[in-house]
């Protein structure tokens, strides 16, 4: 039987509804423009060849945007620091907490405003076969997990609970104005929470995750597939003990699936808890795009696909193109990665 080779935006959303697609979808995370957290692999000139081959071979690209609202009220001084984990003792805490959070539509909706147009501008920009634009709004833990001792946070799952929890209903009336902003404009065709792994075991209880994490990204994700959108969850680490609540978030995709040494889960273990029902992204690990050899990459990838055994999946790596100097073999095995892919057929059973 022929089949009708699919664009790379019909085989992303081909792949996140958990239907069959003409060939492995690939994603190597890279981002259409520049982001401040990875390499402009579209102009940079070492990576520009990679970027030209992800388009010969098909990867899906994902056009990663940040949109920036206020966290307070007017009058509320921010850190003269913010990538500086400020809040360490209990009163650093409490007093954090007693900040208010802006939830005013009128002033969020007056500052996503002026971002509008760039936005639109590089939605315009972006070629839609390539995939889709993709949001990376927050998550209610987000700010607080940034500006705590990872220490203290831990003690205070223990000590705080009901005081985190508190400031984390206040940051959730804040997102979703922000969501509901994007929603209704049609910005996005896919969203990227990445709060998950900011508070969940080993560094708090599995409880912990239940009321920082799930009832909130549970509640973004019924948003937005309200809207019609599809919903990729990103979680580093420990995973296997709260996969069952993934499932209970659903959403579209979970990026990443870690195995041991990295992680405690591998795919097959990940496809038993989740029951096929999200579609699993990854997973080669960045350090060994750096170290291994071309031919080792390309066993890899066919080791990975034949655990996978044809249940739903997106190939990606770990992590992106973080390296502004990349060295060559990173580069060679970005493309081997990809033929791999394309190239990789099942094994009878």
């Amino acid at each position: 039987m022929n089949v009708v080779e699919m664009t790379p935006r019909e085989r992303l959303f081909a792949a996140l509804s958990g239907q069959p697609t003409d060939q492995t979808p690939v994603w190597l995370l890279f981002p259409y423009h520049s982001t401040g957290y990875y390499v402009d692999v579209r102009n940079h000139p070492r990576y520009r060849p990679v970027f030209e081959a992800s388009r010969e071979l098909g990867a899906i690209m994902l056009n990663r945007r940040n949109l920036c609202a206020p966290l307070h009220t007017p009058g509320v001084v921010p850190a003269a620091d913010p990538s500086k984990r400020f809040l360490i003792e209990d009163a650093d805490l409490e007093a954090y907490c007693a900040l208010p959070v802006e939830t005013d539509p009128v002033r969020l909706t007056a500052a996503l405003d002026t971002q509008l147009e760039n936005y639109r501008r590089e939605k315009a920009e972006f070629p839609p076969e390539l995939g889709s634009m993709m949001l990376d709004l927050g998550s209610p833990i987000n700010s607080l997990y940034h500006a705590a001792n990872l220490e203290s946070l831990s003690v205070w799952s223990l000590t705080h609970l009901d005081l985190v929890e508190d400031l984390l209903r206040r940051n959730m009336e804040r997102l979703r104005v922000i969501y509901r902003y994007a929603l209704e404009r049609d910005l996005a065709d896919v969203y990227f929470l990445v709060g998950s792994e900011l508070a969940s075991p080993p560094l708090v209880s599995r409880a912990t995750f239940q009321r920082w994490i799930v009832p909130f990204e549970r509640d973004l994700i019924a948003m937005i597939h309200a809207a019609g959108k599809k919903v990729i969850q990103h979680y580093h680490g420990q995973i296997r003990e709260v996969l069952p609540d993934f499932v209970a978030m659903a959403p579209d995709g979970l990026h990443t699936i870690e195995a041991p040494p990295v992680g405690n889960c591998t795919h097959t273990q990940a496809y038993a808890a989740t029951a096929n029902r999200i579609t699993l992204i990854g997973n080669i690990q960045y350090d060994d795009f750096r170290s291994c050899s071309p031919a080792a990459m390309a066993r890899a990838v066919r080791d990975t696909l034949d655990e996978v055994n044809g249940r739903r999946f997106i190939l990606s790596p770990s992590a992106g193109p973080f390296d502004p100097d990349p060295p060559r073999n990173l580069l060679e095995n970005d493309v081997t990665f990809m033929r791999a892919a394309r190239n990789y057929r099942p094994v009878c059973r």
